[in-house]
């Protein structure tokens, strides 16, 4: 590394969801608790002595499920096996979460029909996948000077997508320019 210069790190670090943390055992620090067995019923208001001697007995913990509540809530579990199986619920929850992608289609001022179709197509397929779509049309040297054709163009493509496939779309930004290039992102209403 020469002076003058500097190292630059990635700072972007994964979301991690807090767990949720569980208070157990000898940490509950209330005088009473709302008692829940192993089987889920309500036993009541018991002291936290007795609610310690039942889980002793049945050689598992006793986890305080809601410390908000007036006396708190305690359940007879074994801590390990709570825990995996909020785990199991978060993974399942993921895995049904779809998230929306962004696609891109690009155009350009001399596209040719058979060229749009197939253009049309893919943006049909992307679509019907649930995704959105991004409508670019580049402009270079003096193609810039035919800012409203190209505009025209994307308008033209977008509307060709309603007519030709049926499928209702709506346009989430409109068709604005950055640098040399029109874009704009499209997608299907629900």
């Amino acid at each position: 590394m020469t002076i003058g210069t500097t190292m630059r790190k990635n700072y972007r670090k994964a979301v991690v969801q807090p767990k949720r943390q569980y208070r157990s055992n000898e940490a509950i620090t209330v005088p009473e608790v709302r008692l829940i067995d192993e089987n889920d019923t309500h036993i009541g208001v018991v002291s936290i002595e007795e609610a310690l001697a039942q889980a002793r007995a049945l050689e598992v913990d006793l986890v305080e499920i809601q410390p908000q509540a007036k006396p708190p809530v305690c359940k007879i579990i074994d801590l390990g096996k709570l825990k995996y199986s909020e785990e199991k619920e978060l993974r399942k929850q993921k895995a049904k979460q779809k998230k929306t992608e962004v696609k891109g289609i690009r155009l350009s001022l001399r596209i040719g029909q058979h060229d749009i179709a197939v253009r049309l197509a893919q943006t049909k397929k992307f679509l019907e996948q649930n995704d959105k779509v991004r409508v670019e049309l580049g402009l270079r040297g003096r193609e810039r000077q035919h800012g409203t054709l190209a505009r025209k163009i994307i308008e033209d493509f977008v509307k060709a997508i309603e007519q030709e496939y049926g499928i209702p779309t709506y346009v989430e930004t409109p068709v604005s320019m950055q640098g040399g290039r029109l874009s704009v992102i499209i997608g299907k209403k629900m």
